[in-house]
């Protein structure tokens, strides 16, 4: 939808309800005294199903709770949706409000949308919940539309709706729009940590951490640590690494500050501020937190400390896949490849409960075998994904196992598999050719590689890196006159190599 009026145009006699303007729908509002002698609130299923058992009647306020808890499993929620029709409680706002949410969050946003449509009535909070399912599924467009049609039906927005519409704008990269949100948010006096918060995630995702630090600055509330995460977060996400450690020194960091700050350490490569986090860390009982150690030994690995990363592996009680292949990663990216092989099959030996290799994991594995040679390990690791632990394996993948089979020279095995590419162009991308290329160039295999370059350049004709690749190529085979031919493409389409850089910390320097 193209914005061809002000987004504020109907707003001039349109306030928002109370005097606060983030109004929290109370889906579950005191439960029957019936209900509620079964009401466990881990597990409101179960809840549902005594009370059905019981023969006790159900009525609208029993379902929000039980639909909430429906979020990830679908089907139980259709059955849940059937109980509402039975008891023609399926059209009241609350409990219609409750499902259209559950719909949302299960990925139904056609059923969400029919269960809209479905409402005879329909407040604000419905019409924020329609908004919210359009924005988390990319419906940027039709949540601006629904947002017009909220104004246009006399319904009083909320600071929920504004929220929403924001990330609407920031998807849209509607940045107009977005100001006069702002604008609109100063104009009439609201100052809230919600939509401060809101509008520093718009403003950082345009890269305007100036006009964030404005909005965080101008607050005249009290901050709480989410505003400060979002601004921290900001910082990293557009690389204003300066700024974002001056902000952590100022807050009381809660795990997700740590974590923002462990990537920010990670992208700088700075070991001493991550050794000071990892203090922090243990001063505020997060030393064994999985999420803070996964980006912890992420640090420690880039870094070249892998005994570090080790130690902090060790130190997490419940690890989780995530860990596991952090830990793999990390040897077999320094060239360490038995241990990181030791490593994976420790994790399959273990047989450890809801902790199973992914995609990811076969990835780490197979670049450990790759830096270190060991093709008959990758080979057994690549075909065990779909025979083992069905997972078909990617692009990535097949580009890793082509990358190890060329440094073995294994040429003829690493076309088959190129070639048994060929019919999926979903999987035969640039990254396979460029391993294949590098193969061929090493085995000094003209006519495959020849074969192979043209692939390339097809499939990535702007991409000087490509070029510059084919051309190495073939001064490799000593074809001087193809890669100067190349070399005159590039210059005759105007693309240039990016030039390349390295970083080092300097101890003393910040």
């Amino acid at each position: 939808m193209k914005f061809s009026r002000s987004i504020f145009s109907h707003w001039r006699f349109i306030r928002p309800s109370g005097r606060n303007i983030f109004t929290h729908h109370s889906f579950g509002q005191t439960p029957q005294k019936d209900f509620s002698s079964y009401l466990n609130a881990d597990n409101p299923i179960s809840a549902l199903l005594l009370t059905l058992r019981g023969g006790i009647p159900l009525r609208a306020h029993d379902f929000p709770s039980v639909l909430a808890a429906c979020s990830s499993f679908p089907n139980l929620g259709r059955q849940v949706h059937t109980l509402m029709l039975k008891a023609a409680i399926h059209s009241q706002p609350v409990p219609a409000t409750a499902l259209l949410d559950m719909y949302s969050k299960c990925g139904h946003v056609e059923d969400a949308l029919l269960i809209f449509d479905e409402m005879p009535v329909r407040d604000a909070v419905a019409w924020n919940a329609l908004i919210s399912c359009l924005v988390r599924h990319g419906l940027t467009s039709d949540a601006i539309a629904a947002f017009h049609s909220m104004v246009d039906d006399g319904i009083v927005f909320t600071g929920h709706t504004l929220c929403a519409v924001l990330k609407a704008c920031a998807s849209m990269r509607a940045l107009r729009q977005g100001k006069q949100i702002h604008s609109w948010v100063v104009g009439n006096g609201y100052s809230s940590v919600v939509m401060g918060t809101a509008l520093i995630d718009f403003y950082s995702s345009f890269g305007m951490i100036q006009d964030a630090m404005e909005v965080f600055t101008r607050l005249n509330c009290p901050k709480d640590v989410v505003v400060y995460n979002a601004l921290v977060g900001g910082c990293i996400q557009n690389r204003q690494y300066k700024e974002a450690f001056t902000m952590l020194r100022n807050m009381r960091p809660n795990g997700i500050t740590l974590t923002s700050a462990l990537s920010a350490c990670s992208e700088l490569l700075n070991l001493s501020y991550g050794k000071q986090i990892h203090c922090v860390m243990i001063r505020r009982g997060f030393g064994s937190d999985v999420i803070l150690c996964n980006a912890l030994m992420d640090l420690y690995a880039k870094c070249g400390e892998i005994t570090a990363a080790h130690l902090v592996f060790k130190l997490i009680t419940e690890k989780n896949v995530v860990s596991w292949t952090c830990i793999i990663d990390a040897y077999g990216s320094h060239g360490h490849g038995t241990e990181a092989l030791k490593l994976f099959r420790m994790m399959e030996e273990r047989k450890c409960r809801d902790v199973t290799p992914n995609a990811v994991t076969f990835l780490a594995v197979l670049t450990a075998c790759a830096h270190s040679g060991l093709v008959d390990e990758g080979r057994l690791c690549f075909f065990s994904m779909r025979d083992k632990y069905d997972i078909d394996p990617g692009p990535e993948h097949y580009a890793c196992f082509i990358d190890l089979l060329g440094r073995a020279g294994r040429i003829e095995e690493a076309w088959d598999l190129y070639c048994g590419l060929s019919e999926s162009a979903n999987k035969l991308t640039p990254a396979v050719c460029v391993a294949m290329l590098n193969a061929c160039r090493i085995s000094m295999d003209l006519v495959k590689g020849e074969h192979v370059a043209k692939h390339l350049l097809y499939l990535d004709s702007d991409n000087p890196g490509s070029y510059v690749l084919v051309s190495n190529f073939y001064a490799a085979v000593g074809r001087w006159e193809g890669a100067e031919d190349l070399r005159k493409q590039m210059r005759g389409k105007g693309l240039k190599k990016e030039v390349g850089s390295s970083q080092i910390a300097v101890k003393g320097c910040s």
